[in-house]
This record gives C-alpha cells, structure tokens and sequence, in this order.
C-alpha cells in the first residue's frame, strides 16, 4: 500500500534497490581473487614474493594499498532513496 503520490509497492522497491546497492558494494570489498601479480597495478614496482604467498590474488603493494586506504572516506547513513520523511531521522 502506497500513500500520498507514490505507486503501490514504491516503498519496497526502494528498501530493495538500496539492499541491492549495499549487497554489490560489499561483494566489490571482497578481498583479491585469483592469482597474486608479480607487479602493482598502480605504481608498477614489483610486488615481493612473501606478500603474494600471504595474500593470494594480491594486485597492489603494499604503499599504494596504504595510499588507498588513508584516502578512504566513509559513506553518510541517509537513505537517498527514501522519502524525505526518512532522511530527517
């Protein structure tokens, strides 16, 4: 059941899209997969041997993983798919 302007079943789409886009962000997160690279692929140095053996499917090294993470920033906690009514709690 829909209220105001909305269709019927609007609100479950929208709680379902946003459930999909946070699924697919996690699965991106994932670690590496696969077979570990023998060069970064950013900065191109070699990646050395015990990193790829403790990290399998490894793609950067270890500096251009650092850069990435110090240039993380964090996701806002507002619904942006959501009617107004939920980005003011």
């Amino acid at each position: 059941m829909a209220g105001g302007w909305a269709r019927d079943g609007a609100v479950s789409e929208q709680i379902e899209a946003s459930i999909n886009d946070e699924l697919a962000r996690l699965k991106a997160r994932r670690g590496p997969v696969g077979e570990s690279a023998l060069v970064c692929a950013e900065c191109e140095e070699p990646i050395p041997q015990a990193r790829r053996e403790a990290v399998p499917g490894v793609k950067l090294c270890i500096d251009c993983v650092r850069a990435r993470d110090r240039s993380f920033t964090g996701r806002g906690g507002i619904n942006r798919r959501g009617s107004k009514d939920s980005q003011l709690k």
